[in-house]
């Protein structure tokens, strides 16, 4: 094995990790299609996936873990059990909000939802290093702004501002996730390489 690929297999392996967080919510977003039929369907695939994929985190009290399974369950009461249609109509500001919602409120009960999963890999002797805690706080406020951004593109599709189609914010919400992915994935990066510099 070279050695550039050593060196990229912990980013894959992160990035892999981090896209696993956020799976229900990325097949949410490319499931939901635009019929009640695919947005049900998107949210019990979501629900399923959620509990699935992050069950290790529910046991372990993963805020943003947590977060996920009940707005699924929400949408899944509100939508697929009852067929309140408002709820369909308003799910991309919803999801948005509530993904938002959740991330800044990791920051302000101290629990950085970066931090939650960086411990999770990490050797115990790690878990309080300054360097650690400031770079996990910082990249969660980074993805909190993204989803927040995302919560603005939601209202202006509400608005009379602009006419664009479907389409254009669907690109936008694909541009917030895979700003969000490079940014972490150099961060972390560059922060590993400087680790082993010293």
């Amino acid at each position: 094995m070279t050695n550039a690929s050593k060196s990229i297999l912990p980013d894959l392996k992160e990035l892999g990790s981090l896209v696993l967080g956020f799976l229900p919510w990325l097949l949410f977003l490319f499931l939901s299609g635009k019929t009640l039929v695919s947005l049900e369907r998107a949210i019990i695939i979501s629900l399923i996936t959620s509990i699935i994929f992050g069950y290790r985190d529910l046991k372990l009290g993963f805020i943003l873990s947590w977060g996920t399974l009940l707005f699924f369950v929400f949408c899944a009461i509100m939508v697929n059990l009852f067929h309140v249609i408002w709820v369909a109509m308003y799910m991309d500001l919803l999801s948005n909000s509530a993904l938002a919602f959740v991330m800044w409120l990791t920051l302000l009960l101290g629990k950085p939802f970066v931090l939650q999963y960086a411990r999770r890999d990490l050797p115990r002797e790690r878990w309080d290093d300054p360097g650690m805690i400031k770079g996990c706080r910082q990249m969660t406020i980074v993805w909190a702004s993204l989803m927040t951004v995302s919560v603005v593109f939601s209202i202006v599709r509400r608005s009379s501002l602009f006419h664009w189609p479907g389409w254009v914010y669907f690109g936008l919400s694909l541009v917030v996730i895979l700003t969000g992915l490079t940014y972490t994935t150099i961060f972390k990066r560059q922060k590993r390489l400087k680790r082993l510099k010293n």
